[in-house]
């Protein structure tokens, strides 16, 4: 088949309505209009470039519909030709779907549209936020507010900083009530409490999660919680081999109780045998450490008792 019929073909077929009839199935709460979430059980799939594109956030596969294909069924180039042409005229029914919060042009620099933002305080919409549905401890906001880690976002959401090295930021995690998603024009890096010089490195998949952490083991000394905003891009990976690479380092994979949790923890875990470096999975009784700190709080609110220090009981496996 010529070039110029293969980008006719893909142009008919998105790569949405593939996922749709291999059985996938958009993850409204983790979905952006420019990162569609496709889920099925125990793979992922983010959809990019309008429909046109995709990558898999636990790998480093990616491509267009053709390589899409292989990627979830195998077989030669040949095979996916014919399977991407029978699906010419079928449209999946979501292939189009866009969140409802409305698409702002943003002109400006991540630094600059960083700094115009307030730090949460007591009172403000992203402070309730975190404090009364998250539960979040004000130890820990004044931690990251200290840290330079937080920042009020539009309709009661909070932006969470992903900085580079040398402490540069390079976009932000959104959290909302009725809102995730990432900076627009920004790129995902890691989120980083704690310690500069730590040894102790925390691995979790959401910023939230990583001060949930912190406040469930109360600042464990020598530690860095740290979240990948979910995903693993190749400035994520890089960052974690430097931290890695740390005489003494042991990575703590924290990251959620499921399998894809459990993916992004073997993934880290293969990091650590190239770094050479410890490896502990650190797996949360409850889906997650926000979870767990909920219901921590929710429990001593019905005893009325204040919240104390410590890790709650968690299966822990070792390695290295």
């Amino acid at each position: 088949m010529k070039r110029h019929d293969l980008e006719n073909l893909k142009e008919k077929v998105a790569c949405a309505t593939l996922l749709d009839k291999a059985g996938f199935a958009v993850d409204a709460k983790e979905s952006t209009r420019r990162a569609v979430k496709w889920r099925r059980v125990g793979e992922i799939v983010i959809v990019t470039h309008d429909g046109s594109g995709w990558f898999d956030p636990l790998s480093d596969a990616k491509g267009d519909v053709f390589s899409l294909v292989t990627h979830l069924d195998g077989g030669a180039f040949t095979d996916a030709l014919a399977t991407v042409a029978d699906l010419v005229g079928h449209d999946a029914a979501i292939a189009n779907w866009k969140p409802s919060a409305p698409l702002r042009v943003l002109s400006q620099g991540i630094s600059t549209r960083w700094n115009t933002r307030r730090a949460p305080r007591r009172g403000s919409h992203s402070w309730t936020y975190l404090s009364q549905q998250r539960f979040l401890p004000p130890k820990i906001l004044r931690a990251a507010f200290d840290q330079n880690c937080l920042r009020e976002g539009p309709c009661g959401s909070m932006w969470a900083a992903h900085t580079d090295e040398a402490g540069i930021i390079t976009g932000w995690e959104e959290r909302g009530p009725q809102w995730r998603g990432f900076a627009t024009g920004g790129s995902k890096v890691l989120f980083r409490l704690g310690a500069q010089d730590a040894t102790r490195l925390c691995v979790v998949e959401a910023a939230i999660d990583a001060m949930s952490l912190a406040a469930i083991e109360g600042f464990r000394e020598g530690t860095a919680y740290l979240s990948t905003g979910g995903g693993w891009s190749p400035t994520t990976d890089a960052a974690l081999r430097v931290l890695g690479s740390r005489p003494g380092a042991r990575f703590i994979a924290a990251t959620d109780a499921n399998v894809q949790g459990d993916r992004f923890a073997d993934r880290l875990r293969q990091l650590a045998d190239d770094v050479e470096c410890g490896w502990q999975r650190l797996r949360p009784p409850r889906d997650d450490w926000n979870a767990v700190l909920q219901e921590r709080a929710k429990e001593q609110e019905g005893r009325g008792v204040k919240t104390r220090r410590g890790l709650p009981h968690a299966r822990r496996t070792r390695q290295g």
